[in-house]
């Protein structure tokens, strides 16, 4: 195995991180937009499930007193 030569390695990475394409302002709001309205959706939806089980376990447990 070649040992590697530090300032190749340096010429590498410069390389590699020209190839890198960032997101625009918009996009990154959008991505951030989209991920607060899933986080809310997600909410609403496990607070709805958990009251159905909580309501479905109560009564259950009703009928054994």
């Amino acid at each position: 195995m070649a040992k590697p030569n530090p300032v190749e390695f340096m010429q590498q990475v410069r390389q590699e991180a020209n190839k890198v394409t960032w997101p625009t302002r918009k996009e990154v709001g959008i991505s951030s937009l989209m991920v607060v309205i899933f986080m809310v959706v997600s909410a609403i939806f496990f607070f709805i499930a958990d009251s159905i089980i909580r309501w479905g376990v109560q009564t259950l447990l009703s009928f054994g007193s």
